[in-house]
């Protein structure tokens, strides 16, 4: 058996756990829309090659959107149930009521997204970047590194021109040199580092300051209720993709139909992707479940980098209210079921 053969078994099996419902006609009547946004994760696989609906017996629409913020408002519109956004969004969301659970890690950014600087923009230093114009997506975590990185060089970000550009538009504005540096994520991340130099990455902010970020699944909390068994075999599908990864990370080539699929479904190049999926970490679900991340209740990781998020948001003027808890935006009982 071949390397993606194996890999591929090794998946299925893991799959397997999560059986359809037997009752075609109750699955029928289930539908949920996932926003989604470009991040190069292991699950685009499942997405692609339509695990969800196998392993839960419901009709999935994927929409694709521009940013965690953009998430976070569809949640609260009710135009989907479950979404992808980054800490930073996640932590304002909860901070303005709206009604959502953090139930899976995506991923741990750690060097998946960076402060690079444009050749020609003569900047080789955070402290460099004063008077200067940098795009990122607002209220993203890139978006909250940038200010955290600021602040640590001894800038004062007030003294920079931040603009608002979702990753395409950084992109655009990059290649028509209309901005001095970006923080951004993969696939953009991988363009431009190629006629840019990386300043600091969020992986070195959090060593530095203690102020990581993640990306994270939410859900709309009455959905989750009354949906819990789809959430439940949800959960199971992202923990064997990125088990899949984690266990076979050699057969992910730039020529597998695993890479093919994530590179499809974020926009990026196939080539890229390993590259990418290597800059970061996927926590299992036996370490979601744990106070490093969703358990642990005000002292769970995810509850506490919330927290200091939505302090720093507030100092920035970026929200307006602070939460005294943010676990009761953390929900660890699907992590919990999938870790036994």
């Amino acid at each position: 058996m071949n390397r993606f053969l194996r890999t591929f078994a090794a998946f299925s099996a893991l799959l397997a756990l999560s059986a359809p419902f037997t009752s075609a006609a109750h699955a029928d009547s289930k539908e949920v829309v996932i926003a989604y946004q470009d991040m190069v994760v292991p699950w685009r696989y499942a997405q692609a090659t339509g695990e969800v609906e196998k392993a839960t017996g419901y009709k999935v629409t994927y929409r694709k959107l521009g940013s965690g913020a953009d998430v976070i408002r569809a949640l609260a519109s009710g135009s989907v149930q479950l979404g992808e956004a980054g800490s930073s969004p996640i932590a304002a969301g909860l901070s303005q009521g709206v009604d959502i659970s953090l139930f899976w890690i995506l991923d741990n950014i750690n060097d998946a997204e960076a402060l690079v600087a444009r050749d020609g923009s003569n900047v080789t230093s955070v402290a460099g970047l004063k008077g200067k114009k940098i795009g990122v997506p607002f209220v993203s975590t890139s978006h909250f590194h940038t200010l955290v990185a600021l602040q640590n060089a001894g800038v004062n970000p007030s003294d920079v021109k931040i603009v608002n550009l979702r990753p395409p538009e950084v992109a655009a504005a990059w290649e028509r040199g209309d901005i001095d540096a970006t923080y951004i994520w993969d696939p953009v991340l991988a363009k431009v580092k190629k006629n840019g130099k990386v300043l600091i990455t969020s992986g070195q902010i959090a060593q530095q300051t203690g102020k990581a970020t993640f990306d994270g699944f939410v859900v709309d909390r009455k959905f989750a209720s009354q949906n819990a068994e789809f959430v439940a075999r949800f959960v199971k599908v992202l923990a064997a993709t990125d088990a899949s990864y984690r266990d076979h990370r050699s057969a992910w080539t730039a020529a597998s139909p695993l890479v093919e699929a994530v590179a499809k479904e974020s926009g990026a190049v196939a080539q890229d992707v390993p590259a990418s999926l290597a800059l970061y970490a996927f926590p299992t679900p036996a370490q979601q479940a744990s106070n490093l991340w969703l358990g642990g209740g005000a002292q769970s990781g995810a509850a506490k980098s919330l927290a200091a998020t939505a302090a720093f948001l507030k100092t920035q003027g970026t929200i307006q209210n602070v939460l005294a808890d943010y676990s009761i935006g953390v929900d660890p009982q699907f992590v919990q079921r999938a870790a036994h």
